[in-house]
């Protein structure tokens, strides 16, 4: 079968790599991810047969709304994809006589499983190194890694990058120009405008230093507080579809500090959707949820299947409110909640132009944390003449 692929020169680069490992380090919307999903599609998977070729991320719901999305995009553009070669439930599809697996780390044991060909680890900075050293053992052939430059130092990365047998490949929105709409394009360069730190590493795809972190001090605990020992407990919600996902977050007020335990962070997910992973996650019997307020048609249709949810209740400042109550508590968050690990990592307050923080945050790395900020102004205060007024509960 003979494809014509219209390729980036990310594709180009990844395809002359002939090291074992090939690290892509780029911006937001380079193409980093799908031009190593079209290498390994139609070069790797379509001139033998027999390979196991793994992708892989830290959760199955990240990789499910990424490299999974865009391996499926690039099937269906060809007319390629047969769904009787898509076994959803073990997350892998056949292809020419080769199994492509989908594998999330949430499940320890996935790291060890049999060994493979190729490999593709997905947003590799958020792996540990027990992570790559447990995949990286048990694959034959070359192994592609991409991730975008969040911090100066990436760990791992960085050791694996100095050695003889890597290519290292850098790209921008630049690369991929051609194929971004003309929106992308702007809302990726309006980052400029928007804070410094976001523009060097999400626009130009180069490293830099965090600074101005709205919570700088968390503690990452094991588990949740018992039952008997929580004043009270409520579920905050964050609705999200598309580009943002929606964004479940367990609360408690514990020993006079706040515990939290992200429950769910999924993207695309309509209402009907939300109630049927409410009840396989078995939330609390009458537990309040408390959702995001700007969405009342989706609170009114979550009220109507049973559900206990009320809006936030929001107003002048509400931001910097649930922000101010938030840290006026020590936060203790469990190990297992990656998206929020990330979140609370990357939230930061906007920069001035002479590079001074701001007193409002950026809008983006938010979504498990406004959950909680909803929670924080519903259960514990509530907005007043643009002063927080803080009740007993």
């Amino acid at each position: 079968m003979e494809i014509n692929l219209d390729v980036s020169n990310v594709f180009e680069r990844n395809y002359n790599a002939r090291t074992r490992n090939v690290v892509n380090e780029g911006g937001s919307r380079s193409g980093k991810t799908y031009s190593i999903l079209q290498l390994l599609i139609f070069i790797k998977a379509t001139k033998a047969r027999g390979l196991v070729i793994s992708i892989v991320r830290k959760t199955l719901a990240e990789l499910k709304a990424t490299a999974m999305r865009d391996f499926l995009e690039i099937l269906n553009r060809h007319n390629m994809y047969n769904p009787e070669q898509h076994n959803k439930s073990n997350q892998t599809y056949t292809y020419n006589g080769n199994i492509f697996e989908f594998i999330g780390l949430d499940k320890a044991q996935k790291k060890r499983g049999a060994k493979r060909d190729y490999l593709f680890i997905n947003e590799a900075n958020d792996l540990s190194i027990e992570d790559w050293i447990q995949l990286s053992m048990r694959t034959t052939n070359q192994i592609y890694i991409d991730y975008n430059p969040s911090f100066t130092e990436h760990e791992w990365i960085d050791q694996v990058i100095k050695r003889n047998d890597t290519t290292f490949i850098h790209s921008t929105y630049r690369d991929n120009f051609k194929f971004l709409p003309e929106t992308v394009i702007k809302e990726i360069r309006q980052l400029k405008t928007v804070d410094p730190y976001y523009y060097k590493v999400y626009t130009q795809g180069l490293r830099a230093q965090i600074r101005g972190i709205v919570f700088e001090k968390i503690t990452y605990v094991k588990k949740m507080p018992e039952l008997q020992d929580r004043k009270w407990t409520r579920y905050g919600l964050d609705f999200g579809y598309t580009n943002d996902p929606t964004a479940l977050i367990e609360v408690c007020l514990s020993g006079g500090e706040l515990w939290i335990k992200e429950i769910l962070y999924n993207y695309g997910l309509n209402n009907y959707d939300l109630n049927g992973k409410f009840q396989i996650l078995d939330l609390m019997p009458n537990c309040k949820i408390i959702a995001d307020s700007a969405d009342p048609k989706s609170i009114s249709e979550l009220k109507s299947m049973g559900w206990k949810v009320e809006g936030a209740k929001k107003g002048a400042d509400s931001i910097r409110n649930g922000i101010d109550i938030m840290k006026r508590y020590n936060l203790n968050i469990t190990e297992g909640s990656t998206n929020l690990k990330k979140e609370f990592t990357h939230y930061k307050w906007k920069e001035s132009k002479d590079g001074k923080a701001t007193n409002e945050p950026i809008d983006i790395w938010n979504h498990g944390i406004d959950a909680i900020r909803y929670v924080c102004l519903n259960t514990i205060g509530h907005v007043k003449q643009n002063k927080a007024k803080y009740i007993n509960t």
